[in-house]
């Protein structure tokens, strides 16, 4: 496979993913996240993003992670119910599922991811064939994408003078494209306002954070969860899309 642009990046602008606690956890007395350290914290699986995340967060915010119970629990739906019943005392998850839990009363959020690491999220990919054998179709979707990269941004990422969020003059076309295949049961002034908080940041072009693909690299390779063998160089493609700083 070879990486060739990004898709969701967590950017200090943005809400991302939040760091919630459970309200049993905060009544205790977790209330922001440097006081994780000896609590629990919910992720699908050993070495899943989630343990990526909860990994740097804790660095950053000077919280030993080895004193921190994590908890497997294999599914997000798993992850919530633990949080809610007071199960698990912590767990990071997307903004979309965050914010309801929080203005429900059934969790608090005492944290943003984007206020401790850049994170790319996500990437665009494609096979190794593809780009030897068929570059011109892989161009051809690179440059739909990033129409679409830029459709996303200018609709759903459009900010005023002060950082905060704002509709623009496609923002109801985008969310109506978008609802015709995301919570397409719910009535649009339902599903608006679900997609508007899960709509997370993408880069300018879809350009790929390099330096931090490289640094999660590093972090697998140090706890033995990736190869020695692998190699970002070798498996991002940069020809089609320049990286993030260019």
């Amino acid at each position: 496979l070879k990486v060739i642009g990004a898709q969701l990046h967590e950017d200090a602008g943005y809400d991302g993913s939040a760091i919630l606690a459970s309200n049993k956890a905060f009544e205790a007395g977790l209330t922001s996240v440097d006081k994780l350290g000896g609590h629990s914290f919910a992720l699908s699986q050993v070495g899943s993003s989630f343990h990526y995340m909860i990994g740097n967060v804790a660095e950053k915010a000077g919280v030993d992670l080895e004193s921190m119970e994590l908890k497997p629990l294999q599914s997000v739906p798993n992850m919530i119910g633990a949080l809610k019943s007071g199960q698990v005392d912590s767990m990071i998850i997307v903004p979309h599922i965050a914010k309801p839990l929080a203005n429900a009363g059934a969790a608090h959020i005492i944290g943003w991811v984007k206020d401790y690491v850049p994170y790319q999220v996500g990437g665009l990919f494609t096979s190794a064939s593809n780009v030897e054998e068929r570059r011109d179709v892989v161009e051809k979707f690179v440059r739909a994408y990033q129409k679409g990269v830029a459709d996303y941004r200018a609709g759903l990422l459009a900010t005023d003078g002060d950082g905060k969020l704002v509709k623009s003059d496609t923002t109801d076309e985008i969310l109506e494209i978008v609802h015709k295949y995301v919570y397409s049961d719910d009535p649009a002034e339902k599903a608006y306002p679900k997609i508007r908080n899960g709509a997370m940041f993408i880069t300018e072009e879809g350009k790929l954070d390099v330096e931090d693909v490289k640094a999660q690299v590093k972090w697998y390779q140090e706890r033995g969860y990736v190869s020695e063998d692998a190699n970002p160089d070798e498996f991002i493609d940069t020809s089609f899309i320049a990286p993030l700083g260019q």
